[in-house]
């Protein structure tokens, strides 16, 4: 949150990461369980799904816990991106289910001859889909607040499985219509949507621990420097994201004229302003003297 250190927003969270884990447990044993009862091939799916989402859940929790220690002699910059690392355990977490699911599935196509599941397990789909709906709004908002990527990753895996569980109570009301094989399609749609939400995480991940950052952010922080009072040119800038904090080096130009105390008091004005607009506290400012660009020789001379 603004104003907040970064270890008291990961401390933020983590009650995001304990409500995914304590939405999980409890639906997951009340989908498997109904999913055997009432014979219902994709509230079973969905069950397992959300097995996979403790474990994934869980990693990001202990991601945010060791991002919580201290800088250290191997660690200067901090633990910062542990959580970032959890958040990419979580996507293969998701891709070994989805993959399990979608072989299930296939399996019950293949043998036929499925009875219709019993209605109830749709409702049942349907009120997992409103829990986990909730979950997702106060993990994305806390997410959000906090700018923590293994946070947003597990609200976009709370999302994923409320559609989920809607797309499973859509087979499963299909199949009454004289179509059982609508459950296990469903299904496989549920399987396929794990592996995508699983690829987004992963996607997102790896691009931050690359040292990738999007183009567009990068244009605007930009554009914030240049307005600061006594900037005459950005030289250069990179910025790259170490867990929930973002971290920028950028190369002024100011008149060389200025004495060095003014060229610092225009490094702490950007300073504050990064902080002030985009929540960056982690600016690194070198000042060059301002020297008119000469004109590029054409036709050769």
């Amino acid at each position: 949150m603004p104003g907040l250190d970064p270890y008291q927003n990961i401390r933020a969270g983590e009650r995001g990461a304990w409500a995914s884990i304590a939405s999980y447990l409890l639906l997951s044993g009340i989908k498997l369980a109904a999913g055997y009862v009432l014979s219902s091939s994709a509230l079973t799916a969905d069950g397992y799904n959300n097995l996979s989402d403790i474990a994934a859940s869980a990693a990001v929790l202990i991601g945010l816990r060791i991002s919580r220690k201290p800088p250290d002699k191997d660690h200067p910059y901090g633990h910062f991106r542990a959580e970032t690392i959890a958040a990419l355990i979580a996507s293969f977490i998701m891709a070994m289910v989805g993959l399990q699911v979608l072989i299930d599935a296939g399996r019950s196509i293949i043998a036929g001859d499925r009875a219709a599941p019993d209605p109830a397990s749709a409702w049942i789909a349907l009120a997992a889909a409103l829990v986990m709906l909730i979950v997702y709004v106060y993990n994305r908002r806390l997410a959000a607040r906090i700018r923590s990527q293994a946070l947003m990753a597990a609200a976009k895996d709370n999302l994923s499985d409320a559609l989920v569980s809607v797309g499973a109570a859509a087979g499963i009301f299909g199949s009454q219509f004289g179509m059982p094989w609508l459950d296990p399609v469903a299904a496989v749609v549920v399987g396929l949507l794990i592996l995508k939400t699983a690829w987004g995480i992963f996607c997102s991940s790896t691009h931050t621990l690359t040292d990738g950052f999007d183009e567009k952010e990068l244009k605007t922080l930009r554009g914030t420097i240049e307005r600061t009072k006594g900037v005459r040119r950005i030289k250069d800038i990179k910025a790259r994201i170490h867990g929930s904090n973002v971290l920028i080096d950028v190369i002024i130009q100011v008149d060389p004229e200025l004495s060095l105390i003014e060229s610092h008091q225009i490094s702490d004005e950007i300073e504050r302003r990064m902080e002030r607009r985009h929540n960056i506290a982690n600016v690194h400012v070198h000042v060059e003297p301002y020297e008119e660009s000469r004109s590029p020789q054409t036709n050769g001379t």
